[in-house]
């Protein structure tokens, strides 16, 4: 079995020699079935979550995965194949949905243990600020009113709070539970099943999956060290119809870029005169190295053409899911509107407790040791690239983020890269889930950010080296 097999496969060869086990037996470790079967850790979760589902197996977060105890492994089969037919019986004249979170479950499941994680998403646990985090939360549930059912589109301090950091009014806000449930609201407010959404190629994986996933087509716009091709963006509109443009302008990603001053105003133009909406994902904001930083889009555009949003979750904890969604105009109506329908509101206590965290003098404080330690841990990673892979060291290199996108040699497997990785001891992220259509050349996005510090991100450049030369025929 190798990377490529699907979880499908995998749960069906461990329901298979479940009979070795007796009730209430450990079954191997994680790390142990990606060895033996050579698949990613992400494959062993969702297998291990199938045959959880059927209740052939449970599993003990911190102590493993057991056999069920009573029945048998064949006593709970059931035939779903009819399932596939059903989920496939659609209008035949819209693309049907795919919803594939692969993409981005890299970035949400933990590598097996002793494996340098170089492809997290979110900030070291000894990065975030827990205690203030907690005593936000302390102070939250005493607040009067603070179980009280919010106002729908948030509260009113808070959408205050998040209007200024974006530099508009407060009636232009709606807060949003994160980032990714602000993204799959725009994209359903603005486009209809069936039609295109464009989109910077790479882009974010997570975007990707939200637009197929609500029956949209990405249509990809290639971007440069300077952001997205106005010239081709324009090209694209035209060519392919589309009416909303998601683009990511400050510290993108995977890339880094940041949209050069000369095409902002471009882009608003563009997409304009196309009649299309620009969705606008500022996730790095916070992020930063040090530099100054551009302000967002949304805080110079003159149409209403911006739809903007941002969230608090990447620097603080992936479990602060609290955003922001800013527009002008009856598209706001309709992002209340399919937010309502889908979950009513972001639960009261959340959002109290974000504003006494963004509103304690612990919090610029602890915006400054984020950036120092994003710096600090990208540098380290530079270094310890330009010592052992000096080839590979992106030119320019990110103002910000926490991650740093590396092209590989040509002809290099980006599947068998990182299973050698894993094998090595270290998970990185394959190039080729970034791309919405055919990748012009392999690539891998390796983060410095869920690390302990330089000498782990050191230790993982020296264990990726040894995969990469393992694999790549030009190296």
């Amino acid at each position: 079995m190798n990377d490529d097999s699907s979880a499908s496969a995998l749960a069906e060869s461990l329901r298979g020699e479940l009979d070795r086990f007796s009730p209430g037996a450990k079954l191997p470790s994680s790390r142990a079935l990606v060895e033996r079967f050579g698949v990613s850790p992400v494959t062993v979760s969702r297998a291990l979550a199938t045959l959880a589902a059927q209740g052939l197996v449970v599993t003990r977060p911190g102590a493993g995965t057991y056999r069920a105890a009573g029945g048998t492994a064949t006593a709970t089969a059931v035939d779903t194949s009819w399932q596939q037919v059903a989920l496939t019986a659609e209008d035949p004249d819209v693309a049907p949905r795919v919803v594939d979170a692969s993409g981005v479950l890299g970035c949400l499941v933990g590598p097996p243990q002793g494996v340098i994680p170089l492809n997290g998403g979110y900030l070291h646990p000894g990065l975030q600020p827990e205690r203030a985090l907690g005593a936000a939360l302390a102070r939250a549930a005493r607040r009067p009113g603070a179980w009280e059912r919010p106002p729908l589109e948030g509260l009113t301090a808070l959408r205050n709070w998040f209007g200024r950091e974006a530099g508009v009014p407060p009636a232009q806000v709606l807060i949003t539970s994160g980032g990714q449930a602000a993204l799959t609201t725009a994209l359903r407010a603005l486009a209809a099943p069936g039609s295109a959404v464009l989109v910077e190629s790479p882009t974010y994986p997570g975007a990707l999956s939200a637009a197929r996933a609500a029956g949209l087509r990405p249509v990809p716009v290639p971007l440069d060290a300077d952001g997205v091709r106005p010239d081709l963006l324009a090209d694209a509109f035209e060519a392919s119809g589309a009416r909303v443009f998601f683009c990511q302008p400050l510290f993108q990603n995977p890339t880094g870029a940041v949209l050069a001053a000369g095409r902002r105003r471009q882009v608003l133009d563009i997409a304009r005169a196309a009649g299309a909406f620009v969705v606008e994902d500022d996730f790095a904001r916070r992020l930063g190295h040090g530099d100054p930083l551009p302000p967002p889009l949304v805080a110079e555009d003159p149409y209403g053409t911006v739809v903007h949003f941002a969230s608090l979750t990447k620097p603080t904890s992936p479990n602060l899911r609290v955003g922001a969604l800013i527009a002008r105009g009856p598209v706001m109506e309709r992002l209340r509107a399919i937010q309502v329908v889908d979950s009513f509101f972001v639960p009261r206590p959340l959002q109290e407790a974000t504003l006494e965290l963004v509103g304690a003098p612990s919090w610029p404080r602890h915006l400054r040791a984020v950036t120092a330690a994003l710096r600090e841990r990208r540098d380290a990673m530079l270094a310890a690239l330009r010592h052992r892979l000096p080839e590979l060291v992106p030119d320019p290199v990110p103002t910000g983020g926490y991650h740093l996108w590396l092209r590989l040699p040509d002809g290099t497997d980006e599947t068998a890269l990182t299973g050698a990785a894993l094998r090595a001891g270290v998970a990185v992220a394959p190039g080729r889930p970034y791309f919405p259509a055919e990748s012009p050349a392999p690539y891998i996005r390796i983060t410095f950010a869920y690390t302990t510090g330089a000498a782990e991100i050191t230790e993982g450049v020296r264990r990726f080296e040894l995969a990469l030369r393992e694999t790549a025929p030009a190296l």
